[in-house]
């Protein structure tokens, strides 16, 4: 049996460096809209969208189109003397937290899911006014104890990456979320994606890499949530363009990288993300939502 605290440990020990977002500031500045008043909406992510006779669109026509804010979060739970300055970067503290998502709803976002991304991306489909996709990494239990009773609160969707390895799991540092809940994730209507087995750096597979890091983990979340998996996020953020044709070949619709510019060949492959800091008050969310897309 693989040694999998032992990959959980050390992937989270690096992390931080390889998913740091670069467009990402932690100073903030004025704007119009951060403290504006909004009433509760509804994420409008009720209506199922087919994407089976999507027709994919060229890069061109995908890059022309205005990106779509799309956050990353890991942990939420309260700092401890134990974290690190840098792992401060990926632990939301609770209550800065509920007012992230508070600052979303006042603003007037809509949540929306890969789905309706990729609709949006390849035809033009309409997506809701202000929408903004949550994406959660890496299984954490807080993910399903705390996130999503707040974002159920709202009416939000997210969308949770799974790292196969750590489900069911207790570490030395997070406890993780259950087969069953994350079922319950998916049944709720949010989506379930990929995020490999133990967190190897993508750019690093070769041989039975990709079986043991994209097929197995595939097949283990698609008898969990009995549908299909077509998402998939880079661990670290990382990917080459070798390893894109490995996604195609498996069925993903999309993957998810953070900060980076995307790959004028494959935007869809390439999709941005940035990284909300737990340093960041809503107002800095705020605006390096404006700023980064």
């Amino acid at each position: 049996m693989k040694k999998f605290f032992l990959s959980i440990v050390t992937a989270s020990a690096i992390f931080a460096i390889g998913c740091q977002s670069k467009s990402q500031s932690t100073k903030d500045t004025t704007t119009d809209s951060t403290g504006s008043k909004a009433p509760i909406v509804q994420a409008e992510t009720s209506t199922p969208i087919d994407t089976k006779n999507i027709k994919v669109a060229d890069a061109k026509t995908i890059l022309d189109r205005p990106q779509v804010p799309i956050l990353c979060y890991h942990q939420v739970r309260n700092w401890k003397p134990t974290d690190g300055k840098v792992g401060k970067d990926y632990i939301v503290e609770i209550e800065n937290f509920k007012n992230h998502i508070k600052m979303l709803v006042d603003s007037g976002y809509h949540t929306i899911l890969p789905d309706q991304l990729y609709a949006y991306l390849n035809e033009g489909k309409p997506l809701p006014k202000k929408p903004i996709m949550l994406t959660f990494d890496d299984t954490d239990l807080d993910q399903y104890t705390i996130v999503n009773p707040l974002l159920k609160k709202y009416g939000y969707k997210a969308v949770y990456f799974i790292m196969t390895v750590s489900i069911g799991k207790k570490g030395k540092f997070v406890d993780y979320m259950s087969s069953d809940q994350i079922k319950q994730l998916s049944d709720e209507g949010n989506v379930i994606g990929s995020h490999t087995y133990d967190h190897k750096n993508f750019k690093k597979y070769e041989g039975k890499d990709w079986e043991e890091q994209l097929d197995k983990p595939t097949k283990r979340l698609e008898e969990i949530t009995g549908k299909k998996i077509e998402y998939f996020a880079y661990p670290f953020g990382l990917w080459n363009s070798q390893g894109i044709p490995e996604l195609k070949k498996r069925g993903f619709k999309m993957a998810f990288a953070l900060a980076d510019k995307r790959d004028p060949n494959e935007p869809l492959y390439t999709v941005r993300r940035i990284i909300a800091s737990g340093y960041w008050s809503p107002k800095t969310l705020h605006n390096s939502i404006v700023k980064s897309f």
